[in-house]
C-alpha cells in the first residue's frame, strides 16, 4: 500500500511538468491587431471595405509544401497565421440579416481532426474569437453563402495574393474564397485594382508602434549576435553553407522561427552578386566573406550585413575598399532624423564612394560610380524585409536600412588587384525625433574591431564532426 501511495503521489507531482505550456509568451497581443484594424478604418474612405487575403500555400515538391508564411497584412491586422482565410474591415458599421451589427468579419479554415493530426492544430472559429478577439469569425466554407453584398460599397480596397490559381468552383480553400469574393463583388481577376489599399497599408506599416519595435529590436539583436559568433568562428577552410548554418543556428537558439530572406553568404567573387543565395562554395579561402543575414522573430525581420576577411586580416586592397564603404555609411548616418530627405542620405553616401573610387584610380569621374555601387542605399524593414512605405521623407519610428556597398567583379575595367572584392555594410536604423538609433550597432563595423573579434576564441573552435564514410569513397 505504501508503495502504491508513493507511486500515486509521484505521478500527481509529475503532472504539472507534462501540463506546462512552453510556447513563446511574447507574441503580439490581440489588442495590438485590433488597434491596427482601427487605424486602418480611420484612414479608409467613406462607404468602403478593405479585404485582406491569407497567403496561398506553396508546393515544394510532390506532396510536400514549403513552410507556410502568412501574408504580412493578414498577420498585421489579425494575428492569424494559417492559410485559407479572408478578413473584411468595414469603414462603417454594418447590420446583418439577423439584426446584429458588425464592422469586421474573419473567415478561417475549419477545424479538422484528421488534418490536424498531420499538420498541427488549427485555431478554428472559437480560437479566432477568443485568441484573436474577432467576435464575428466564421469557417471559410461559410463564406460562399454568407449574405454579403459587396457591390453596394463605393470602394473595395484589396490586393490579390500573388501566384494564385483561381478555380472554376467556389470552395473553402483560398482560390475558392477569391472566386466567391469576385462573385459577391461582381468583378474578376482582370478588374483594375484601386491603389488606396497599398497607400493606406504602406502609411500604417512604415511607422512602427512600440509593440513592433520590441519585436524588431529582438530580431536585430539576434542577428547581430549571430554576426559576432560567426566572426569568432570563421576560418579559411569553412564553406559558405557552413557559415550560413552557424548564423541560422544562433538564430534558432534565440527562438527566431525563420530568416526573413534567403541568407547571403558570398565569399570572394560571390560577394559581388547582390542576391547570391546558393552559398555552395566549399572553401572560402583567403577572401572576404559578405554575410547578409536577417533573423525573423514572430514575423518581424532584421537585415544586417557584415563583410569580414576569412583569414582574420584585411589585405591592403580590401582595407581600402572597406574603409570607403564605412565612411559612406557614416556620411549617410549624419543626415538622418525626423523630417530629413532620404535623398540627402543617398547623395552623401554616393559622394563618398565616388570620391574614394576616384582617389584609388578605379573610376575617373563621379558618374561612373554606378559601375561598382549598383543598388539603392536602403529600405524599410518590418513584417517584410523590404517593408511597405514611402521613404522620400523620413519620420520618427520608421526603421530602415542603410547599406552602401562596392562590388568589383572579375574582368572589371580596373586593375586586377581589385577584382573579386565585394563589400557591403548594412545596419538597421530607427529614426528618432532628433536623429537616429543604430539597432545593429552590437556587431562590429570598424576594421580594427572586426580583426580583434576574429582573433577571439569561439565556443565552436573544438566542435568537430566525424568525416562522412560516403565521402571517402569519392
Amino acid at each position: 500500500m505504501k508503495k502504491l501511495i508513493s507511486f500515486m503521489l509521484a505521478a500527481i507531482i509529475a503532472l504539472p511538468i507534462f501540463a506546462q505550456d512552453f510556447e513563446p509568451k511574447d507574441y503580439l497581443p490581440k489588442e495590438f491587431h485590433k488597434g491596427r484594424r482601427e487605424a486602418m478604418r480611420k484612414l479608409m474612405p467613406e462607404n468602403s471595405v478593405a479585404i485582406v487575403f491569407a497567403n496561398p500555400e506553396r508546393n515544394y515538391a510532390n506532396d510536400v509544401d514549403y513552410p507556410y508564411h502568412q501574408n504580412p497584412d493578414m498577420y498585421y491586422f489579425t494575428g492569424y497565421k494559417e492559410p485559407d482565410g479572408i478578413l473584411f474591415i468595414f469603414k462603417e458599421t454594418q447590420k446583418g440579416e439577423d439584426g446584429k451589427s458588425y464592422n469586421e468579419l474573419l473567415f478561417v479554415q475549419k477545424r479538422n481532426p484528421q488534418a490536424e493530426s498531420w499538420n498541427g492544430k488549427r485555431i478554428g472559429v472559437e480560437g479566432a474569437k477568443n485568441k484573436l478577439g474577432i467576435e464575428n469569425s466564421y469557417n471559410s466554407d461559410e463564406f460562399k453563402n454568407f449574405p454579403l453584398d459587396l457591390t453596394k460599397f463605393s470602394k473595395l480596397l484589396y490586393r490579390l495574393p500573388d501566384q494564385l490559381p483561381i478555380p472554376a468552383n467556389e470552395n473553402a480553400n483560398l482560390g475558392g474564397l477569391v472566386a466567391s469574393f469576385f462573385k459577391k463583388a461582381n468583378i474578376n481577376q482582370t478588374t483594375p485594382v484601386d491603389r488606396t489599399y497599398m497607400t493606406i497599408t504602406g502609411q500604417l506599416r512604415a511607422i512602427k508602434t512600440p509593440e513592433e519595435l520590441v519585436m524588431l529590436r529582438k530580431a536585430v539583436e539576434i542577428s547581430t549576435n549571430a554576426q559576432i559568433e560567426v566572426m569568432k568562428a570563421a576560418h579559411t577552410n569553412m564553406s559558405e553553407l557552413e557559415i550560413q548554418g552557424l548564423h541560422e543556428y544562433v538564430h534558432k537558439i534565440y527562438g527566431a522561427e525563420a530568416v526573413g530572406y534567403g541568407s547571403i553568404i558570398g565569399s570572394g567573387e560571390n560577394g559581388c552578386i547582390l542576391h547570391y543565395v546558393t552559398n555552395t562554395k566549399t572553401k572560402v579561402g583567403n577572401s572576404l566573406i559578405l554575410m547578409d543575414v536577417g533573423a525573423e522573430y514572430h514575423g518581424y525581420t532584421a537585415d544586417v550585413t557584415r563583410t569580414i576577411p576569412a583569414n582574420g586580416k584585411f589585405s591592403p586592397e580590401e582595407r581600402a575598399i572597406y574603409q570607403i564603404v564605412y565612411d559612406a555609411q557614416e556620411a549617410a548616418f549624419k543626415t538622418l532624423k525626423d523630417g530629413s530627405k532620404f535623398s540627402e542620405a543617398s547623395a552623401a553616401a554616393s559622394k563618398v564612394i565616388s570620391d574614394g573610387l576616384i582617389k584609388l584610380g578605379i573610376i575617373k569621374e563621379a558618374r561612373e560610380v554606378r559601375k561598382y555601387y549598383t543598388h539603392g542605399l536602403g529600405h524599410h524593414i518590418g513584417l517584410d524585409v523590404h517593408d511597405r512605405g514611402g521613404m522620400a521623407t523620413l519620420a520618427e519610428n520608421m526603421v530602415i536600412t542603410i547599406e552602401p556597398g562596392i562590388y568589383i567583379p572579375a574582368n572589371s575595367e580596373t586593375d586586377k588587384k581589385w577584382w573579386g572584392i565585394g563589400v557591403r555594410i548594412e545596419d538597421d536604423i530607427l529614426i528618432t525625433k532628433t536623429g537616429y538609433e543604430n539597432l545593429s550597432i552590437g556587431a562590429p563595423r570598424k576594421i580594427e574591431d572586426i580583426e580583434k573579434l576574429m582573433s577571439a576564441k569561439s565556443p565552436l573552435d573544438n566542435f568537430k564532426l566525424p568525416a562522412l564514410k560516403s565521402a571517402s569513397k569519392n
